[in-house]
């Protein structure tokens, strides 16, 4: 069966020359879509996860969301007074067009694609998929140096050790991004990375994971963290 692939993508951040894993800039760190997945007459809600220069990182809604393809799901975009924005999977015969439109197979998922801005100005891309069901990643023990921190409302960390930091998540099937605005992140990519605060790096800060699977579901959490 023919199935076309679109991962989820964020822009907003453009030629930067900070690293990777640095938490203190501008930009989108990830859009989650609750569920990722949905079929005829379910929802799914859309929010994001920003970075801001000197400021901690903040969960927001955008101001404004279209689905930019296929043209002719436009309308599966709401805006509920008091929640978030929604996506609402349509009926099979809207579903039927759009697949023909984008050359898939009969019963293929289809991924509507999404653009959205943000009151500052910055743009996220992202893609639910329509037509089945499925889950945004779901994080269980997060370690760091060896506590399960997963509901954690702030850390501290010692200074000038290595800080190990784990989770259990099959690099095949999942990407795993550390971030942080404290010390600095080495192997920011892998399940097992480590954070290293030196006497000459922020001493304060937040401290993030963000999981992705391979179709773009995600799911993040973050802390202030604090070497001492």
């Amino acid at each position: 069966m023919k199935r076309l692939v679109v991962l989820a993508v964020v822009a907003g951040c453009t030629q930067d020359v900070d690293p990777a894993w640095q938490l203190d800039h501008d930009r989108v760190i990830a859009v989650r879509a609750t569920p990722d997945h949905i079929v005829f007459g379910q929802a799914s809600d859309i929010d994001a996860l920003l970075g801001f220069k000197g400021a901690p990182p903040a969960e927001a809604d955008p101001d404004t969301l279209m689905i930019v393809s296929p043209t002719n799901l436009a309308s599966a975009v709401s805006h509920p007074v008091g929640n978030h924005w929604r996506v609402t999977a349509p009926a099979d015969a809207q579903l039927a067009a759009a697949r023909t439109q984008l050359g898939l197979d009969v019963g293929a998922p289809v991924p509507a694609q999404l653009r959205m801005v943000f009151a500052n100005g910055m743009v996220g891309l992202k893609v639910v998929w329509l037509g089945d069901t499925g889950d945004n990643p779901a994080l269980g023990a997060i370690l760091i140096d060896g506590v399960d921190q997963a509901a954690a409302t702030q850390r501290t960390v010692g200074k000038a050790v290595d800080v190990p930091l784990a989770v259990d998540f099959d690099a095949n099937l999942f990407d795993v991004n550390w971030l942080t605005s404290c010390g600095t992140m080495h192997d920011f990519d892998l399940a097992h990375a480590y954070l290293r605060v030196e006497p000459e790096d922020p001493q304060s800060g937040t401290f993030a994971i963000v999981v992705r699977d391979k179709l773009g579901g995600v799911d993040w959490r973050q802390w202030p963290i604090a070497a001492q």
